[in-house]
């Protein structure tokens, strides 16, 4: 099976930033991931803090608890040196921000297929893992396999977190 890693915007729109059709297709994504395929690098947790608590204004507590429920519906995978390292190298290479490379980096550690992000350039691929921009007007096909129906897949149950960002979704 195939392994994707999943940028902060994509969890901060299923979390409410941004518009109504972003937020529909970040819990649509999410919700359709194979259940196991997905890998969520520490760096994203961090950051997905920071949206919750300065951008949307969430109480710290709550911002805490709603990142504590990502980190429980999706494997958070810790950054190492040699990611560091890497990261380092992306940025002096590619130009990237050195959080953005931290992200791709951890993914390509990780053996990642796709990482699922709005803010790198949709299909750079480094180290086997290829950016996919989950939001772009033409799907891309290495997304489109990955959530195949579950007639053909083990799709994954909504976890907490997901069924939370469906639920506020209903609401608005």
């Amino acid at each position: 099976m195939a392994k994707v890693a999943i940028d902060t915007n994509v969890l901060a729109y299923a979390e409410g930033a941004g518009d109504e059709p972003r937020r529909a297709r970040a819990v649509e994504v999410l919700v359709a991931l194979p259940e196991g395929s997905v890998v969520l690098p520490v760096q994203v947790l961090g950051e997905l803090y920071r949206v919750l608590a300065g951008k949307l204004r969430q109480r710290p507590a709550d911002a805490r608890a709603n990142v504590l429920r990502w980190s429980d519906a999706f494997e958070p995978s810790e950054s190492t040196w040699a990611a560091m390292q890497s990261a380092f190298d992306l940025s002096a290479d590619h130009g990237l921000a050195i959080r953005d490379a931290l992200i791709l980096s951890v993914a390509a550690e990780q053996r990642c297929r796709l990482l699922l992000s709005e803010d790198l350039q949709d299909g750079f691929t480094w180290r086997g893992t290829t950016v996919v921009d989950p939001f772009a007007h033409q799907p891309s096909p290495l997304l489109s396999d990955l959530m195949a129906p579950a007639s053909t897949r083990k799709r994954r149950s909504p976890t907490p977190a997901v069924a939370a960002a469906a639920a506020a979704r209903a609401r608005r």
